[in-house]
């Protein structure tokens, strides 16, 4: 038997015979469906002649399905509600989005636009699993299977929708108070050649990365060397902390140890601002309802935790009244 692919013209029709055939009645099936009468007997006709049978017996007082009509009815009227009840699920997921949204994060940022939604979105969207990966790699994330990045802007591919997210950043070498006593103070960072230096590396990366500085408009590298190499920045801050050397980290990780005398900032003059934290993802016609959450909830900052936070609440309070 030759079978093709229905299309949206035979869903059409066959949901206009469902209904005529429902009821019996082409006026008040073409009240049901919302169509006027002649709309309708022209969708039943073109079904009748794309079969090749008559589906309905008609005189002027009454309508009754032929045999072949009555068979196709049997059968059609199952899919057609089966149909109408996916469709229907189908938007439900819109309004309460349903699924896995997985995240490539760089640490540093998870503490600043993660962490804040987590209570908040999970409240708001139950049935939305939260799939996180904190790590400082620049993942490909539409080959590696990620749904939405938060990276810093100079690692961003050129194809991705990018939204900034939060303010430029700026690198600082830091040391502590005894390191300082004891080593001496740089005065510019050629002087960090002399010093006992906390390396990181990017990971995958073979070699420590370079620490950038500034002057006179132009970024410069100095290549550090010292007793310890880590892959996350807050080990070596740490470290720092404890006197092991100087560090070289955002404001985000140092400002808290400069606030207590913990850490003292360094060449601060030649210390720039560069492009923040952003959160980026492959561009799409037609964007998951769970990704489409995650986006706003991160997008919006405070504002839109709040609204989320209002949300949550009322649906609470909804299901408590039912």
């Amino acid at each position: 038997m030759e079978t093709s692919l229905p299309s949206a013209g035979d869903f059409n029709q066959l949901r206009a015979f469902v209904a005529v055939a429902g009821s019996l009645n082409f006026s008040r099936a073409a009240e049901n469906l919302g169509v006027s009468s002649s709309a309708l007997s022209q969708m039943v006709r073109a079904l009748e002649e794309r079969v090749g049978v008559s589906l309905f017996n008609r005189t002027t007082r009454s309508v009754s399905l032929t045999e072949a009509g009555s068979d196709l009815f049997k059968r059609a009227q199952p899919a057609i509600e089966e149909l109408a009840v996916a469709l229907g699920e189908t938007r439900e997921r819109r309004a309460h989005p349903v699924g896995t949204v997985r995240i490539h994060c760089f640490r540093a940022a998870a503490d600043l636009y993660l962490t804040p939604i987590l209570r908040y979105f999970s409240d708001a969207y139950p049935q939305v699993v939260l799939d996180i990966t904190l790590d400082d790699a620049v993942a490909d994330i539409v080959a590696d299977g990620y749904d939405v990045a938060i990276r810093l802007g100079e690692v961003i591919d050129k194809d991705l929708i990018a939204v900034k997210l939060g303010p430029e950043l700026c690198m600082t070498a830091v040391a502590s108070p005894d390191y300082l006593a004891r080593h001496g103070t740089p005065t510019h960072p050629r002087d960090l050649a002399g010093h006992r230096c906390i390396g990181w590396r990017w990971p995958g990366q073979k070699t420590p990365y370079k620490w950038e500085f500034m002057e006179n408009g132009k970024w410069f590298e100095v290549v550090v060397y010292g007793p310890l190499i880590s892959n996350t920045k807050d080990f070596g801050v740490q470290a720092a902390v404890d006197g092991v050397g100087v560090a070289f980290a955002s404001q985000q990780l140092i400002a808290p140890h400069i606030a207590q005398g913990r850490l003292v900032a360094l060449l601060e003059t030649w210390s720039a601002p560069f492009p923040g934290y952003y959160l980026c993802y492959p561009a799409q016609r037609q964007m998951a309802p769970p990704l489409r959450a995650v986006i706003d909830i991160i997008r919006g900052g405070p504002r839109a935790r709040n609204g989320v936070e209002t949300a949550a609440t009322g649906a609470a309070m909804a299901a408590a009244a039912s």
